[in-house]
């Protein structure tokens, strides 16, 4: 929104981009259940928080204590809330092989979208260099050389 980019991918969209991108690239070694339980509630906390991105001026640790706060909100309102906030809360920790690679996908997406949007003028050059930063997987990293 911030660049002018007329109908935006939604928080929605994206998530569910990455879990298709589980579907389609986790190596079999990681664990498939997992992952696509990171990928679907790896951005569930922006629900109460907002879209926090960097430059929006809020530090680390503001945007990492709001989307706490967003997420025990939500997972108090929900059933088995708190066995998705522990979920959430391992991913955001990135405490194991999948939580890192899901991390890899998030990045490689919106990669993937900035070259969507290069089609209505947008110049993806921050966002791809943002997603390389992340993206260390050889097979992920391909795609997004490919694409970008």
């Amino acid at each position: 929104m911030r660049r002018g980019v007329a109908d935006p991918e939604s928080v929605a969209a994206h998530s569910w981009g990455v879990a298709l991108l589980v579907l389609t690239t986790l190596p079999p070694h990681l664990n498939r259940e997992r992952a696509l339980i990171y990928a679907i509630l790896h951005d569930l906390a922006e629900v109460g928080a907002g879209d926090i991105t960097p430059h929006d001026g809020v530090a680390p640790d503001a945007k990492a204590h709001a989307e706490a706060v967003a997420m025990e909100d939500l997972a108090a309102s929900l059933p088995r809330g708190d066995a998705l906030r522990d979920w959430w809360a391992a991913y955001e920790r990135q405490e194991d092989p999948e939580a890192r690679f899901v991390r890899e996908l998030d990045r490689l997406d919106m990669g993937l979208q900035a070259t969507v949007y290069a089609g209505q003028g947008l110049d993806p050059t921050e966002f791809l260099e943002s997603a390389g930063g992340v993206v260390r997987d050889p097979a992920l990293f391909a795609l997004l050389a490919r694409d970008g």
